[in-house]
């Protein structure tokens, strides 16, 4: 039987697909877009055993103080938004939401959740029965899940279905259509566009727009200009309801042990955090040594990664005078911070911050010089071991 789809595995045959397995490098290759091979990343956190090094976290960090960049490691590397940007989504349609939803429903709009019964109740309330049909969130499960559970993957218990559900309300308020929401030539996506000129300047444009997880479009901006639209949430904290939403309800934003949740709960209204695929954290900060606002975006190279991003966090917000718990410890090994994830200025401050607990026990040694009974000519305690002899008992 014949058909027209090229047959697997065979390079530069379609047209939709890449045309090397190394990626398009050759003719006709956006070059205005580097790859993961090429950005300068830099190492942010390292895990020792012992002393050595044994795994090492690469990523980059952008702070940006108003419009003025003050801050950058690891390289102005560009990515994609993801759900970090679900903020600004929302910011096109605070106006026309702000008398029609309460709080658990606006915090739940930003959020990408655990999809637990609380988080699913508040998704589902925005909208009436009759317009769940609409949404176009892919099928999924919980995010986080305790014990033994088997659920049926559901639209709701996406991550994003509260941002969905208050899209398409957004969209019946305004009178659009609401049928291919989730494409980039729908009125949201031009809305979307214009929340980001209004920060980055009307000529600002991606270098390319995507397919999100969630089926949005997802457009690739360096982390810079990423740490730009957070320093403006934090500028522009007092405009609409996000900010406010966020501090109200902010188990409603991630969930339990999430780190945009915990950063949210531990800094008294003064942060609020969003997670976003893959691996980037985005921290928006009222403080009055940058009164024009404070945005710093951590991107971790390898992808999600929330245990190092907990750590740098932790680094950011301590330098600043904000106290985040270590995250969960971990097994056998001690994490330390690399001096360049804050600017020289606050370098000193940071390495009077621990990466661990001093009631935690330095799992990752014995207790005595492992090399005492070496008398330096192949003799030692295993040449007592398992014979009766004088070895260690």
């Amino acid at each position: 039987m014949s058909t027209d789809r090229p047959p697997p595995f065979e390079p530069g045959a379609h047209a939709l697909y890449p045309s090397s397995t190394f990626g398009d490098t050759g003719a006709g290759a956006d070059t205005r877009i580097p790859t993961g091979r090429d950005v300068e990343w830099e190492p942010l956190v390292d895990y020792r055993r012992n002393g050595v090094s044994e795994t090492t976290i690469h990523g980059a960090v952008a702070w940006v103080h108003g419009d003025e960049p003050l801050h950058a490691f690891g390289g102005n590397v560009l990515c994609y938004g993801r759900s970090m940007m679900k903020l600004l989504y929302m910011r096109a349609f605070t106006d026309v939401l702000a008398d029609v939803l309460d709080w658990k429903q606006k915090a739940i709009s930003v959020s990408s959740h655990n999809g637990t019964a609380e988080h699913v109740a508040a998704a589902t309330s925005i909208l009436p029965e009759s317009e769940w049909g609409l949404m176009q969130t892919p099928l999924d499960v919980p995010l986080v899940q305790f014990g033994r559970q088997v659920r049926r993957p559901r639209r709701w218990f996406n991550n994003s279905s509260g941002q969905h559900a208050a899209l398409l309300l957004g969209c019946r308020l305004r009178g659009w259509g609401r049928a291919g929401y989730t494409l980039p030539n729908h009125p949201i996506f031009g809305a979307y566009m214009g929340v980001l000129r209004g920060i980055l300047g009307e000529d600002w444009a991606p270098l390319r727009v995507a397919r999100d997880g969630d089926g949005m479009p997802t457009v690739s901006m360096t982390v810079t200009e990423l740490a730009r639209c957070y320093a403006a949430l934090a500028r522009d904290r007092d405009r609409d309801w996000i900010w406010e939403s966020m501090v109200r309800e902010p188990d409603l934003v991630g969930g339990f042990n999430r780190l945009d949740t915990t950063v949210i709960k531990s800094c008294g209204g003064k942060v609020i955090a969003k997670e976003g695929a893959d691996g980037l954290l985005g921290l928006a900060i009222d403080h009055p040594d940058y009164p024009r606002g404070l945005g710093v975006v951590i991107k971790i190279a390898h992808g999600w990664n929330p245990q190092a991003t907990w750590y740098v966090a932790r680094g950011v917000l301590g330098v600043l005078g904000m106290e985040l718990r270590n995250p969960y410890k971990l097994h056998r090994q001690k994490a330390f911070l690399v001096p360049g994830i804050v600017p020289p200025y606050l370098q000193g401050a940071l390495g009077q911050i621990p990466t661990w607990e001093p009631w935690d026990p330095d799992h990752d040694r014995w207790y005595y010089e492992a090399d005492a009974f070496d008398d330096g000519e192949g003799g030692g305690p295993q040449d007592g071991w398992g014979d009766g002899g004088g070895g260690l008992r």
